[in-house]
């Protein structure tokens, strides 16, 4: 006889701190599950307070309105019928912790603390909450009275639950709980779990996007019961909650091993539902493995809170109308559609969560600048597809950022149509620019639809410099006109700190100059967009407080290879064909004049190709190297393609920029998180900003690597070694 249960799992676009919208969300999702039949609804990490609230957590208010907003889920009978794991942070003994919280029908069944925290990387997760460390320990729990009052609990019980690491049995199944780090640990509590009989395990997370990081995640939750069965539910949060992350979503329903259903990875939804239909006689049958049962005898057992709940309640009434859900492939996005879709979807939830009205780019021909023009672009597209298909949200907030008032009916009905009232970008020249980019800029401009300016800032610059001479007696001269190199700084920065200057001016004043156009809505002004990838703001190629300084940065975190990749991509799937010309110049910041036999360019300014410095930036930060261990790497890396000795220049030359140019990174504008490799500074890199750029003592070891292999070449007589058969 089948024993079939239907379960739900699902993805919210929950905000810190929101706590009346976030409440309302969970409830839009039970409800969802309820009426597609779901028995079991599982919810992100920290779902009612939203999980990037970082130092917030460290104050009892974020507690205290937690269980205000569990106790009106518990007290509302819409969420009855249904098992309902939710997260939320809970003090115990003074002390914070991460919690899932088990409920049916209005009452509190039990509370299970994270047992291992996530603390590195972008996470900071000790530094808010106490790990459990005590695996199927278990205390007991005394509810808060505002959830005594209205829960139904036993009176005898004085509304304690129990409070540990434990798993939930009904009548028909065992139920246990795994929260996001849990996942990734070597000895992961999903094995113990399903050893001890636990069939259903749910695993609730706040994983971020990053460029090609998704097929880890997938290959973690499928193979949680490849080996060992039972059914697997994640959920997962999605959008910005408040931060330089998007959590890209992605709920899974896996069956031993195989994937029910898959939550899309990219989405303007609030709340997304994902549910299956299983046969519980699939998970037995499976596990009925000899090995597997020797294991179970010496394995760890769970304590269990018996419930008289029924996952399957029509087990004896055979249901011809209930199939179970089939099989399917895990759906991948191209790290060209990543570019696309993430930092478009977190610009959205940015504009509308902050009350701006639109966007500002200074558009300087350039492929980064280009880049994040295409991105603002995909975001149009998305919304106006959401809104084509009846997003009412979505429509609600476009009105609003588009300006319209709230009685409106207006939708946008074309992506150059949204843009033309959000979207603003400002071609700034000087006599250095070009005519090139400046036909690039306005041509990309009238295809995506954006309010563009064309303006020239010599007027200013030359001000400035004439203001320096009077009051000098000195007028600096570029270098090519034979000035010396602090003369030619000094003049780029001047040009790249007005642009940022103007950028503000325009991004306060345009909403107000477009009055006419605006009927209605919000009053904001428009954020200032920055265009530095991540490569040149780890070789410190930027001004400091220039246009790379911004309110938020879509590209900040993301290679210039992958931008290129992606503008290429955009080029066909948007229809764009001038994106091609982009691609095809030679990137320059248009800072220097050009003569006849100068023409600035970034790769010649830096020392350095956008790819070694991609190589050179994923050593340093994702392989933890330093100098000598950089070198020793990419004598190996490179080898046949560079001599030791260009090797050893392109370490140093690197090592010596950033550090002299660390002090830039400290100030970054906030970035999309897109790359382990980021140099956003005091989140994603701790390292300091006043080091000896010169790193003395490895530089003498890799000039003593060099030495030893000049030597092997002369005695061997051979022009090249390999480096392995140098001690």
């Amino acid at each position: 006889m089948p024993h079939y249960v239907t379960v739900a799992t699902c993805s919210l676009n929950q905000w810190a701190l929101d706590f009346e919208g976030n409440r309302d969300r969970i409830l839009e999702s039970i409800k969802i599950a309820k009426e597609r039949g779901a028995r079991l609804r599982v919810g992100p990490e920290l779902e009612i307070p939203g999980y990037g609230c970082l130092d917030h957590f460290l104050e009892n208010d974020v507690y205290l309105h937690s269980w205000e907003m569990y106790s009106q889920i518990l007290a509302n009978e819409e969420t009855y019928g249904i098992l309902l794991d939710i997260g939320m942070p809970i003090i115990h003994k003074n002390k914070r912790y991460n919690c899932r919280v088990l409920s049916y029908d209005g009452k509190v069944l039990l509370i299970r603390p994270k047992l291992f925290l996530a603390n590195d990387g972008n996470y900071r997760e000790m530094r808010y909450f106490t790990p459990w460390l005590k695996p199927r320990y278990v205390e007991n729990f005394q509810l808060p009275r505002i959830v005594q009052n209205i829960s139904h609990q036993d009176p005898s019980e004085h509304g304690i639950v129990q409070f540990g690491d434990m798993v939930i049995a009904t009548k028909d199944t065992v139920i246990g709980a795994e929260t996001c780090e849990e996942l990734f640990t070597p000895h992961a509590p999903h094995i113990d779990m399903c050893l001890d009989g636990v069939e259903i395990i749910t695993n609730s997370s706040g994983s971020h996007h990053e460029l090609r990081k998704l097929d880890t995640r997938m290959q973690l939750i499928t193979e949680a019961t490849r080996k060992c069965g039972g059914l697997y539910l994640y959920s997962n949060q999605k959008g910005c909650d408040g931060d330089r992350l998007y959590y890209d979503g992605c709920s899974l329903i896996v069956l031993n091993g195989q994937v029910l259903a898959q939550g899309k990875q990219f989405s303007l939804d609030d709340v997304e539902v994902i549910t299956a239909t299983v046969d519980l006689e699939d998970v037995r049958s499976y596990r009925s493995i000899i090995s597997h049962g020797l294991q179970s005898r010496v394995s760890p057992t769970y304590e269990r809170v018996h419930t008289s709940l029924e996952l399957s309640p029509d087990t004896l009434n055979f249901n011809p109308n209930v199939c179970p859900t089939q099989p399917h492939e895990i759906h991948y996005h191209k790290p060209e559609e990543e570019i696309a879709y993430g930092p478009a979807c977190w610009l959205w939830d940015y504009v509308r969560r902050c009350h701006a009205v639109g966007f500002f780019l200074p558009l300087s021909g350039g492929i980064d600048s280009c880049a994040t023009a295409v991105i603002v672009h995909s975001m149009c597209r998305l919304v106006v597809s959401n809104c084509a298909h009846g997003n009412k949200q979505v429509i609600k907030d476009a009105r609003e950022v588009a300006g319209y008032p709230e009685n409106s009916d207006w939708i946008p009905q074309t992506p150059q149509e949204l843009a033309s009232r959000v979207f603003h970008t400002c071609y700034m020249g000087t006599k250095n620019s070009s005519t090139e980019t400046r036909k690039r800029s306005k041509i990309l401009a009238e295809k995506i639809g954006s309010y563009h300016i064309d303006l020239n800032m010599d007027t200013i610059v030359n001000a400035i410099v004439n203001m320096f001479e009077v009051t000098t007696g000195k007028r600096p001269i570029y270098k090519v006109f034979g000035g010396s190199n602090v003369e030619n700084l000094a003049l780029q920065n001047i040009q790249a700190r007005m642009r940022m200057v103007l950028a503000y001016l325009f991004a306060q004043l345009l909403p107000w100059v477009r009055s006419g156009v605006r009927s209605g809505g919000n009053s904001g002004g428009l954020l200032v967009l920055g265009s530095a990838n991540v490569d040149e703001q780890l070789r410190g190629y930027l001004t400091k407080y220039d246009c790379s300084s911004a309110d938020i940065n879509p590209i900040g975190s993301i290679s210039k290879v992958d931008l290129i990749r992606f503008i290429k991509w955009a080029r066909i799937n948007f229809e764009l064909p001038v994106l091609q010309e982009f691609v095809d110049a030679t990137p320059t910041a248009e800072l220097e004049p050009i003569t006849d036999t100068h023409v600035q360019s970034d790769e010649a300014d830096m020392g350095f190709t956008y790819e070694e410095l991609g190589i050179l930036g994923r050593l340093r930060k994702i392989d933890k190297c330093g100098p000598y261990s950089m070198f020793m790497k990419l004598l190996h890396l490179w080898h046949g393609k560079k001599t030791p000795e260009e090797t050893a220049q392109k370490v140093e030359s690197f090592f010596w920029y950033y550090a002299v140019n660390r002090h830039k990174q400290t100030v970054s504008t906030p970035s999309y998180h897109a790359e382990q490799y980021s140099p956003d500074d005091h989140r994603f890199d701790l390292r300091p900003f006043l080091i000896n750029p010169a790193f003395p003592w490895a530089r003498h070891k890799i000039s003593n690597v060099l030495e030893k292999i000049n030597t092997y070449k002369k005695n061997n007589n051979c022009s090249e070694v390999d480096p392995s058969e140098v001690d």
